[in-house]
C-alpha cells in the first residue's frame, strides 16, 4: 500500500515535470505580455487539461495492470458505441 502511494506521488511529480508540460508553462509565461485575456484564459485551460490528463494517465498506469487497463479501454469503447447506437 505504501509503495502504491509513493508510486502515485511519483507519477504526479512526473506529470508536473514532463517536458511537454514544462514547454506549455514556458510558452504561457513567455507570451503572457502579448496575449489577450481570452487567449491567456484559453492557454491556462489547455495547460490545466494537459496536466490533469497526463496525471490521470500516469496514476492509472500505477494502479492498473496492462490487462486491467486494456479491459477498461474496451469497456469505454463499448459504452461509447452503445451511446452512439442509442442516438
Amino acid at each position: 500500500m505504501i509503495s502504491t502511494a509513493v508510486a502515485i506521488q511519483n507519477a504526479t511529480g512526473d506529470a508536473v515535470t514532463d517536458i511537454s508540460t514544462m514547454v506549455l508553462a514556458k510558452q504561457i509565461n513567455k507570451n503572457r505580455e502579448n496575449m489577450t485575456e481570452d487567449e491567456f484564459i484559453q492557454a491556462i485551460w489547455e495547460y490545466s487539461a494537459h496536466l490533469a490528463s497526463l496525471t490521470a494517465t500516469l496514476v492509472t498506469s500505477v494502479c492498473l495492470t496492462k490487462g486491467e487497463l486494456d479491459d477498461m479501454v474496451n469497456a469505454i469503447k463499448e459504452i461509447e458505441e452503445l451511446g452512439n447506437e442509442a442516438l
